[in-house]
C-alpha cells in the first residue's frame, strides 16, 4: 500500500520542514510514504525548504489558490499510484503524527474517507468552538456540516477541515468545479456518492494571528463558502433543493387562498381581499413552478451521474496506465 502525504503551501518556509519531518517514516500496513509539497506561488524559501525536507515538490508558477493546488495534488497522487492520499496543511495547525489515526479506518475497510474533526473533544466526545477560531470559519462550517447531513442521512461535526485521509476509489470520484476552497465541495461529493465516511477527532491549533489562505475578506469568505454549498446542494440533490425553495413562497400563498376560500364561503365575494389572492395565486404558482424545475433538474441529475460513472472508470483506466508506465 502506498500513501502519498501532500500539502499545498503558499509562503510556509518557517513551518513546512517541521510539518514534513513529522511525517511517521513507517506505518503498519503501509509500505512506502510519499511527501509532497505543491507550491502555490511561494515569494519565499519554502521550495527550497521543502525539498531540504525530503519532498517531491510541484511549482504552480504562480498563485492559483487551494482549490487549484488540492486539484494538481489529486492528479499526481492518482498518476503515481498512491492507494491512500493524505492532505494536511503546511502551517504546523495540524500534528502530521497523527496520520495514522486517518489511515488506519481506510486500511481496516471501514472509510473511504477519513475527515479529521477539529470540533469533537477526542477525550471527552463533546463539541467545543476552537480557541482563536474565526466566526466566520465556524459560521461557515456549521452551515456546510448541515446540508451536508441533510444530503448524506448522516451527521458531521467538521466539513471544511483540510486535514484527510481519501483512497483511490475517492480520489477518482474528485472532480473540482470551483477556484475558491475544496473542502466543503468535496465533502458533500463524497456524501452524495454514497463513499463511507469517518470523522476522526485529532489535535488542532489556532493560533493567535494565523492568517487564512482562503479567508481574507470575511464577508466574502462567507458569501463564497454559501454560494458553493448551495451549489453543490443543487447539482446532488436538485429535488430536495428545489423542494425548499419551492415551499417558500407555495407555503404562504396557500395559507392566503385558503383565507380568500373561506371569506368567499362566509360572504360570496372576495371583496375587500382580492390583492390577497393575487398574492396567493402569484405565490403559489412561483411554487409549483420551482418544483416543476426540481422535476427536471433531478432527471438532469441522473444524466449526471452516469457522466461522472464515464469518467470515473475512465480515470482509472487512465491513471491505472499511468501507474504501470
Amino acid at each position: 500500500m502506498k500513501l502519498i502525504v501532500i500539502s499545498s503551501c503558499h509562503n510556509e518556509e518557517k513551518t513546512i520542514g517541521e510539518v514534513l519531518d513529522r511525517v511517521p517514516k513507517k506505518i503498519p500496513g503501509i509500505t512506502s510514504i510519499d511527501k509532497v509539497v505543491v507550491d502555490d506561488g511561494s515569494t519565499d524559501n519554502t521550495v527550497e525548504v521543502a525539498r531540504k525536507h525530503g519532498a517531491t515538490v510541484i511549482q504552480n508558477g504562480q498563485r492559483k489558490r487551494v482549490a487549484y493546488c488540492f486539484q494538481v495534488a489529486v492528479e499526481y497522487a492518482l498518476e503515481h499510484g498512491a492507494d491512500i492520499a493524505v492532505n494536511i496543511d503546511g502551517d504546523n495547525q495540524f500534528d502530521a503524527t497523527e496520520i495514522p489515526l486517518l489511515v488506519e479506518p481506510i486500511l481496516k475497510g471501514e472509510a473511504d474517507f477519513a475527515a479529521a474533526d477539529r470540533f469533537t473533544d477526542a477525550k471527552t466526545g463533546k463539541f467545543r468552538r476552537l480557541e482563536n477560531m474565526p466566526v466566520s470559519k465556524y459560521i461557515g462550517n456549521l452551515l456546510g456540516a448541515w446540508i451536508v447531513g441533510k444530503m448524506s442521512g448522516q451527521k458531521f461535526a467538521d466539513v471544511t477541515c483540510g486535514f484527510r485521509a481519501y483512497n483511490r476509489k475517492a480520489l477518482l470520484h474528485i472532480n473540482i468545479n470551483n477556484k475558491f476552497t475544496y473542502t466543503q465541495e468535496t465533502f458533500q461529493v463524497m456524501a452524495a456518492k454514497n463513499l463511507n465516511i469517518k470523522s476522526i477527532p485529532v489535535t488542532v491549533r489556532y493560533f493567535q494571528g494565523r492568517k487564512s489562505r482562503v479567508v481574507e475578506n470575511i464577508p466574502v469568505y462567507v458569501f463564497k463558502s454559501a454560494l458553493n454549498i448551495m451549489k453543490a446542494f443543487r447539482d446532488y440533490s436538485p429535488f430536495k433543493f428545489f423542494g425548499w425553495l419551492g415551499a417558500v413562497p407555495f407555503v404562504p400563498g396557500f395559507f392566503c387562498l385558503l383565507f380568500v376560500g373561506i371569506h368567499y364561503i362566509n360572504t360570496q365575494s372576495f371583496s375587500p381581499y382580492k390583492f390577497v389572492g393575487g398574492i396567493g395565486v402569484y405565490l403559489v404558482s412561483l411554487g409549483l413552478l420551482s418544483w416543476l424545475i426540481g422535476a427536471f433538474a433531478d432527471i438532469l441529475n441522473r444524466v449526471l451521474h452516469n457522466q461522472e460513472k464515464i469518467m470515473y472508470y475512465a480515470k482509472s483506466i487512465y491513471f491505472d496506465k499511468k501507474r504501470k508506465e
